[in-house]
């Protein structure tokens, strides 16, 4: 079992446990994931999404977000996730729970051999955050603000972000 560090504002550093692939392969095919999604909206309305890098929803148009790790409270996975999705930490009190919506997708990040069910806790968050500040790589090749009507009518947006806003 792989251990990472992450810094907690509040609890100080803290260290959170990543399963083997094997293990996560196991947990995916077995449980639900709990997970965190945010709907970032600006001061003109717009959405901000990622183009996905990885399985599920891969090349599609998502919303940022992540799964919410074993000991790690809900409070500290919105800053850890925002930090690394946004590049800023922002506290879960700044945003509006939307609720708990289902995904089901018939892939998972290892492949096609069986499904993947997240149990996404989705939250509103309104900020201005610069396309060029955010960061890249592991799980979104690029941003992009969207205006509501044409996200909703984008076939490259997954139909999961495009339920927040229905």
């Amino acid at each position: 079992m792989k251990l990472r560090q992450f810094k907690s504002t509040e609890e100080g550093l803290e260290f959170m446990k990543f399963l083997s692939e094997q293990a996560f392969s196991d947990v995916i095919q077995n449980t639900p994931l709990v997970s965190i999604d945010l709907l970032i909206k600006n001061r003109l309305g717009q959405v901000l999404l990622g183009r996905r890098l990885n399985r599920p929803a891969q090349n599609r148009w998502f919303v940022p977000g992540g799964r919410i790790l074993k000991d790690e409270s809900i409070a500290t996975a919105f800053q850890r996730l925002t930090a690394a999705e946004l590049g800023h930490t922002f506290e879960i009190h700044h945003a509006r729970l939307l609720g708990p919506f289902d995904h089901f997708y018939t892939d998972n990040v290892y492949g096609d051999a069986f499904s993947t069910h997240y149990v996404a806790l989705a939250y509103e968050l309104m900020t201005n955050l610069e396309i060029k500040s955010l960061p890249l790589g592991a799980q979104h090749e690029k941003y992009q603000w969207f205006n509501i009507d044409s996200l909703l009518s984008d076939d490259c947006v997954h139909e999961h972000t495009k339920n927040y806003l229905r």
